[in-house]
């Protein structure tokens, strides 16, 4: 399947910027099943370069800044992605390695758990108490399957939580999350990340974008796709599997990767800083449009 990604992000400022910096994190990484055929950015008003980096993670950003006036700023993003069908979007467990032998995997072999270590330890939005360990024990037992466990997590986090927009900013707790039983995307691939850490398991923060099918016998409304989140645990003798816990489903060809990192404050799609005072607006809108 091939898509047509489109990211439009408009600020508009009460004051006007005298200067702006900024890095982007939307360019879609070329993996295994996933190939990245086209990407181009377009910025108004427009600046004196755009400069391409490839970050710790290997995701690829784009660095970028304002130095004259201005109370409107767009980004709009265009590119073109093939996705190939893989194993991991099937209904098949690819590993049946139990939590205990994944521990003991971990413990024995120095230079895997040094790989591992940034996935393994609390980083700036994932953090976890008493709380979040009594919540997930009962999906994480020491005979099960990891691969079974996480799959049980999602399904939890599912079905207690509603997906409810704006409840949640990107700086929300995940405890409060965890009480308000509502939040997005973003909000339950922190929980979920959160939960499998504290049982010593690796996981990491998957951002993209997921193709949004339209009731049947109804148009695809343009714009009515968004960013997406999602995470990542690493099983032994297999590597890093993907779980969608918003939708307890297996990633598949209709989601497509940006980039991956321990959470949402590694690979925010734009970041910048502003010499300005006063409010602003934003807006982004998203399509992702089947070829």
């Amino acid at each position: 399947m091939r898509y047509k990604l489109i990211h439009k992000t408009e600020y508009k400022y009460a004051q006007a910027v005298n200067n702006y910096h900024s890095l982007l994190c939307l360019t879609p990484r070329t993996l295994n099943n996933q190939f990245c055929k086209d990407f181009s950015i377009e910025i108004t008003p427009e600046p004196s370069q755009i400069i391409k980096r490839t970050d710790f993670y290997g995701n690829t950003t784009h660095y970028f800044s304002l130095h004259s006036p201005h109370k409107d700023l767009t980004v709009l993003t265009k590119g073109m992605v093939e996705r190939v069908s893989e194993s991991t979007g099937s209904l098949f467990m690819p590993s049946d390695i139990t939590c205990a032998e994944v521990r003991q995997r971990q413990r024995n072999d120095r230079t895997l758990k040094i790989a591992l270590l940034e996935y393994l330890l609390p980083s700036p939005s994932v953090k976890w108490d008493l709380e979040i360990i009594n919540y997930a024990q009962d999906c994480f037992q020491d005979n099960r399957p990891l691969y079974e466990c996480v799959q049980a997590l999602c399904r939890k986090i599912y079905k207690e939580f509603d997906f409810v927009p704006d409840f949640t900013t990107v700086n929300t707790p995940i405890k409060e999350v965890l009480h308000a039983r509502k939040g997005v995307c973003q909000d339950f691939s922190h929980l979920a990340i959160a939960c499998v850490r504290s049982y010593g398991f690796a996981a990491r923060y998957v951002s993209g974008y997921l193709e949004t099918l339209p009731p049947p016998g109804r148009p695809k409304l343009q714009g009515s796709d968004a960013s997406h989140a999602w995470i990542s645990v690493f099983i032994p003798d297999y590597g890093w599997c993907d779980f969608d816990p918003t939708n307890n489903i297996i990633p598949g060809e209709r989601h497509i990767v940006t980039a991956w990192g321990r959470d949402y404050s590694d690979v925010p799609p734009l970041k910048g800083i502003i010499f300005s005072y006063g409010k602003h607006t934003l807006k982004v809108e998203v399509d992702v449009i089947p070829v």
